[in-house]
């Protein structure tokens, strides 16, 4: 089936994610044909007006102050696209760069950036060829666009550079070769028009939101089985006690583990230690045999995780707006007949959308490793022994070994929660003098999002060995079923072994669609 690109309907985050994971072609309709041809048209009438436009008839960057005449357009393209490529470090993977030439493609079918139409029919050829040019992840300033990763997919539509193709990497003009495409011709604005926009940081930043927000969707079911294993009270979560706090978020998390743990008899109900403890009051001050409430770790999860829901949200609608955009310099309107030197191109919105997310993540971070802490702390866990170490204590260690993981990625996690979109640095004798850093913000995402996957992993983990413990026949119908698809991968230790395997194939399950099943998070 084709992916069909419309004009007059927006591609949504989902939608966006799964072309790029299932490798599906794409291409453009009549509508954004004729629109595109029209804005090239219009630009190509004030070329022959000789209006003086960015990027056509004039040099670029800190050379804005150069004329260069249309006659050396290509040469002037080809040097754009040779002198910002620049970017250094480890090749982002195959569906990241798909989803980031997908990006550009519908961002340039909105025609108002009048490229050159067969250049971007090329792109959509290349895209749909299953050519993935060779994109190092580091050295975007995120402003004038993403011009070091556009252009190294640029550069291999027009045969440099390189690429993947069929499990090999050649030069970008072999590859065009293998699948029986032209390199580019690129007139005037055909390079600018590839690389100058944000792009990179929409499709990278699409496939973290896509993978956190399966994490956090499933983390609420996670945080019901916590709940159960540390034999929490149900009753901070009862829906009539949110009514009074009126954030959406919190509401859809409280509901959720309400529902979610009504038939749970490992969960308690608040009213049967009520009681316990009025049988044991008497005429002086004791310690009673349990507490009245719980740890904010369980009590408060509606309150933690709300404002993640949240956050997540708002994330999608600006990565969404972003990528039905147009966001290049030079804007060509048909409709006005106007040219408009501007700067869409700027990822401030990303840049922050994805430090919103590290900020996020590093809360789902926090919650979980406190967590793990109650399970492995006997004096903390309502009854559980030490480290969950059930069978020879002391001669076995348990899980202890598991927490120096999660306190470290912990740690480490918080150090990467400085944002990003706040360190701009000047540039290009000061033409380029404040900058997102959107790219590496959502690279540092990207990181957070794996960083939290393996400490919500040992938690599950930790969450199904104290429920073993305490009996799993008592779990509820919503966690049950996480419960066996973790014990499919997990079995009960009853002995000491390497839990690495263990944790990373869990937290795998946990950003992929494994454990996603009816744990989405609601929108």
């Amino acid at each position: 089936m084709t992916f069909v690109i419309e004009l007059d309907t927006n591609v949504t985050l989902d939608q966006l994610e799964d072309v790029a994971r299932q490798r599906t072609p794409v291409r453009l309709s009549a509508p954004v044909r004729d629109r595109v041809g029209a804005s090239r048209e219009v630009l190509e009438k004030f070329v022959q007006d000789e209006r003086v436009i960015y990027g056509v008839n004039t040099s670029m960057g800190g050379f804005v102050d150069h004329l260069v005449p249309v006659s050396r357009a290509r040469q002037l393209q080809e040097n754009l696209l040779n002198a910002v490529a620049t970017n250094v470090g480890a090749y982002l993977d195959d569906t990241a760069v798909r989803s980031i030439m997908l990006s550009r493609i519908v961002s340039l079918a909105r025609g108002n950036s009048a490229i050159t139409p067969a250049n971007l029919e090329k792109l959509v050829a290349v895209f749909n060829a299953g050519i993935v040019p060779c994109v190092p992840e580091k050295g975007s300033l995120g402003t004038s666009g993403d011009l070091g990763p556009l252009a190294a997919i640029a550069l291999v539509c027009a045969g440099q550079w390189k690429a993947r193709h069929r499990g090999r990497t050649l030069s970008g003009k072999e590859a065009l070769d293998q699948a029986g495409l032209e390199p580019m011709e690129l007139g005037y604005k055909d390079g600018l028009a590839l690389i100058n926009g944000t792009s990179g940081m929409v499709g990278l930043g699409t496939m973290v939101l896509r993978a956190a927000d399966r994490l956090v969707g499933t983390y609420q079911q996670v945080s019901a089985l916590s709940a159960e294993g540390l034999a929490g009270m149900t009753k901070p979560f009862d829906p009539r006690v949110h009514s009074v706090k009126p954030h959406r978020g919190q509401h859809a998390v409280a509901a959720r583990l309400w529902e979610g743990l009504a038939d749970s008899r490992l969960a308690v109900n608040e009213l049967e230690t009520e009681q316990t403890l009025v049988g044991e009051m008497g005429a002086e001050a004791k310690a009673g045999s349990l507490a009245i409430e719980d740890a904010y770790s369980i009590r408060c999860t509606p309150q933690i995780l709300g404002p993640v829901v949240d956050v997540l949200e708002r994330i999608g609608a600006t990565l969404q707006d972003e990528l039905n955009s147009s966001n290049d310099n030079p804007i060509v309107l048909p409709e006005e007949s106007e040219v408009f030197h501007n700067g869409h191109f700027h990822g401030q919105y990303v840049a922050m959308a994805m430090d919103h997310l590290t900020l996020a993540l590093a809360t789902v971070t926090n919650l979980a490793n406190r967590r793990v802490d109650r399970f492995l702390d006997k004096s903390n866990s309502n009854g559980l022994p030490a480290f969950l170490c059930r069978e020879d204590p002391g001669l076995r260690l348990g899980l202890m070994g598991g927490q120096f993981m999660t306190a470290s990625i912990t740690a480490e996690t918080r150090t990467l929660t400085v944002p990003m979109s706040v360190q701009s640095l000047t540039t290009t004798a000061d033409f380029q003098d404040i900058v997102s850093f959107g790219f590496v913000a959502a690279r540092r995402a990207r990181e957070v999002v794996a960083n939290t996957a393996y400490v919500v992993a040992f938690e599950l983990l930790c969450a199904c060995q104290a429920v073993d413990i305490r009996g799993a026949e008592k779990l509820s119908s919503w966690t049950r079923p996480l419960y066996e698809r973790t014990r499919a991968i997990v079995p009960f230790l009853d002995r000491d072994v390497t839990l690495t395997d263990y944790v990373e194939q869990l937290a795998a399950e946990l950003t992929g669609d494994g454990f996603a099943v009816g744990a989405a998070p609601v929108r």
